[in-house]
C-alpha cells in the first residue's frame, strides 16, 4: 500500500500546489485519477465558489452552494461531491495514481472520497491526499497510521509520486 498526504497552511495554497502537481505528472505521461480544487473569488461580500476539476476528463464541478451573504453554514454541496467521486471512480482502473485534493470533513465521516481511497489502496494504486490538521486524527485512524507525510513542496511530491509508480509513461 502506497499512501501519502501533504499538509500546508494558507487558504487555497494546497489547492494550487496539487493542481501544479497534477499538471506536472500529466506532462510526464502519468495518468492521474482524482480531483483538484480551484476557488473562484466572488468579491468581498461573498465566500468563494469551490470548483473541482476531474483530472481524467477535465470536467469541472461546482461543489459549493451559494447560501447568501452572511451565511455561516457548510457550503459544500454533498451531491456535487458524490458526482465528483463517481466520475473519478470511472478512471481508477486505468490510473497510475489517485490524487485527492482534500481528505475533508465528509471523508472523516466515512463519505466523499473515503471509499474510493480504500478501493485504490486495496488495488495497490498509489494515493496522495491533501489534508488539514482538523482531519488528521480521522485520516490516521482510517489509514491505521500507515500513510507517510510528504513535504508540501512540488519537487518532494513529484519525487514521491515517481517513486510509487512502477513504470511511469514517458
Amino acid at each position: 500500500m502506497t499512501l501519502a498526504y501533504t499538509m500546508m497552511p494558507g487558504k487555497g495554497d494546497m489547492d494550487l500546489l496539487l493542481a501544479q502537481l497534477a499538471q506536472r505528472l500529466s506532462a510526464r505521461g502519468v495518468t492521474c485519477a482524482g480531483v483538484v480544487q480551484r476557488n473562484v473569488d466572488c468579491g468581498p461580500e461573498r465566500k468563494c465558489d469551490m470548483d473541482l476539476t476531474v483530472l481524467h476528463s477535465g470536467e469541472v464541478l461546482r461543489i459549493s452552494q451559494s447560501l447568501g451573504v452572511g451565511a455561516r453554514g457548510c457550503r459544500l454541496d454533498p451531491a456535487a461531491l458524490e458526482q465528483a467521486v463517481a466520475a473519478t471512480s470511472q478512471a481508477l482502473d486505468s490510473a497510475d495514481l489517485l490524487l485527492v485534493n482534500k481528505f475533508g470533513k465528509h471523508e472523516a465521516q466515512g463519505r466523499g472520497f473515503r471509499p474510493l481511497i480504500g478501493e485504490a489502496m486495496a488495488a495497490d494504486l498509489p494515493v496522495l491526499c491533501g489534508l488539514n490538521g482538523a482531519n488528521l486524527p480521522a485520516f490516521q485512524e482510517f489509514t491505521g497510521g500507515l500513510a507517510v507525510e510528504v513535504a508540501p513542496d512540488l519537487d518532494a511530491l513529484m519525487a514521491w509520486a515517481e517513486a510509487q509508480i512502477s513504470q511511469p509513461a514517458g
